[in-house]
Parts: structure tokens; sequence; C-alpha cells
């Protein structure tokens, strides 16, 4: 349980440090792109197949069953935790102005 909710609090704030980047264009872009030239030299006729696709049914349902599950005591306990402050780049931006 406590790997789960670890991986989950990781995966958070990575997809919150993707956003919370600040992008600004400092340079203009300039690309020349080649130009090339396409001749026919044959002729043809093109017809792609058809397909008649029949995707499958799945259902998804409960059923009740009878198990055996074993029982676990809880107990509070105070533990050192990862604590993660994110500076986003618009107000590392904002602090140097």
């Amino acid at each position: 349980m406590i790997r789960t909710t670890l991986a989950i609090a990781l995966v958070s704030i990575g997809a919150l440090g993707l956003t919370a980047c600040d992008v600004k264009k400092t340079q203009e872009g300039n690309v020349d792109v080649p130009k090339f030239e396409v001749n026919k030299t044959k002729e043809g006729d093109v017809t792609l197949p058809k397909y008649d696709v029949t995707p499958p049914t799945v259902s998804v349902t409960t059923a009740p069953a009878t198990l055996t599950v074993p029982t676990i005591k809880a107990e509070e306990k105070t533990i050192e935790v990862p604590k993660v402050e994110v500076t986003t780049g618009k107000e590392k931006n904002e602090g140097k102005k």
C-alpha cells in the first residue's frame, strides 16, 4: 500500500514538474526546406483493399465469492516523508525582475 501511494505521488510530482515550465521564445528560427520535383513515369490504378472488422465484445461483471483474507492491525507512527516544493519557471522569472 505504501509503495503504491509513493509511486502515485512520484508520478504526480513528475506531471506537475512538466506543467510548471514557463517557455519563452528567445530567438527567431530560419529553416530553408529543400524543394523536390516528382515526375510520373508510369500510369497506374490504385485500389486499396477494404476490410470489415468486427471487434470482440468484452463484458466485465462481478460475482460474489467467499474468500479467507488476513486481517492487519494498524498502529500510528511518526515517520519522515519527503516534502517537495515546486517553483515554476514563471515564478522564477518574475523573481528576477
